[in-house]
């Protein structure tokens, strides 16, 4: 059997929250901001990771390159555990996983022309390559993703914000990874360039054979791009599995809210759809409820939700919940009793 390009196992990644009032000998109060993520993402496939603003997904993709100290294991073709590296051992693993940021100017450095910056991976990973094969990648490169040639000595504030995001997916792909992870790579795009950039990065994930983690707040263009979806909250994992699967039949009370909040283009339909509200303020994330972290906001909650919920698979998914179940099946076993 092959083995998950790359697996998760249990990654947390904790930061230390120092105040003016706090003495230098106390112990800081503790952020965890991912807290025991784990999953498996094969060769070709795209995982979409969801959730509200502060869940941690950008903070869990960061640790999966090692930009953020982790704690856990992530396992690469399943062989190496990555967080062990130190930063010389992990260059050579860097040409495999590249990442497109979420700004896409303020990723790219202003000093520099397009041509220059889309080169340096190359420069780095690949020392031993003449300038001019260098520049000739470049060329390749950018007009795979729409750029034309005769830009390459052009500067990035003389771009539109879809043509500097088609900079930076150029510059993760002139090494040609493995896999990309793509950090909402859309959200700062007008509807329309949108578009653009997802056909096109699933253009390239078609013809290049690459993996992808693509992470946003739309669950429409998640159900649209990606083959798994995995829904954070407060740095825990609630549910994931397939996104057919799961957008069809949501099990946990978190993702049905989420998918019963996004907007429906049959007015009809949106008049009459049944909302999901999750009442209350999200929790602090330094001093989150004990057991579920959704307990304080779930309209299921119960005494069993302040002790941890195992991991169950259910349906095919992986679920965090003591009361998982479809809607209205879990409200009226929980009304009985």
């Amino acid at each position: 059997m092959t083995p998950p390009l790359i697996e998760a196992r249990d990654v947390r990644v904790t930061f230390d929250i120092r105040r003016a009032s706090d003495l230098p000998w106390t112990e800081p109060p503790k952020l965890r901001a991912v807290n025991g993520v784990s999953f498996k993402l094969e060769q070709g496939k795209t995982l979409g990771i969801v959730g509200e603003s502060g869940c941690g997904k950008s903070t869990l993709a960061r640790a999966l390159i090692q930009m953020l100290p982790a704690e856990g294991e992530i396992i690469w073709q399943g062989k190496t555990d990555l967080l062990p590296l130190s930063p010389r051992q992990m260059l050579k693993y860097r040409s495999d996983i590249q990442m497109i940021f979420q700004d896409p100017l303020a990723s790219l450095d202003p000093r520099m022309t397009v041509g220059e910056i889309i080169a340096e991976p190359l420069r780095t990973h690949r020392p031993k390559m003449g300038r001019k094969e260098r520049k000739e990648k470049v060329r390749e490169v950018m007009e795979k993703v729409g750029l034309l040639p005769n830009q390459i000595n052009r500067y990035p504030h003389e771009f539109s914000g879809g043509q500097c995001q088609r900079i930076g997916i150029a510059r993760a792909l002139v090494v040609e990874p493995k896999l990309l992870i793509c950090d909402e790579p859309v959200s700062a795009l007008d509807v329309s360039i949108q578009a653009q950039v997802i056909a096109l990065l699933e253009d390239l994930r078609r013809d290049l054979g690459l993996t992808i983690i693509f992470i946003a707040h739309d669950l429409s263009v998640v159900r649209h791009v990606c083959d798994e979806v995995m829904v954070l909250y407060l740095g825990q994992m609630m549910e994931a599995g397939a996104t057919e699967k799961l957008f069809a039949e949501p099990q946990h009370p978190y993702t049905q809210a989420l998918l019963s909040a996004v907007p429906i283009p049959d007015p009809e339909i949106e008049r009459n759809k049944v909302l999901i509200a999750l009442e209350g303020d999200l929790p602090s994330p330094l001093n989150p409820p004990s057991g579920c972290p959704l307990r304080t906001r779930c309209p299921r909650a119960s005494e069993i939700c302040a002790t941890t919920p195992p991991t169950e698979e259910v349906a095919e998914r992986q679920v965090f919940c003591h009361h998982h179940g479809p809607a209205a099946e879990v409200q009226a076993v929980l009304s009985e009793s």
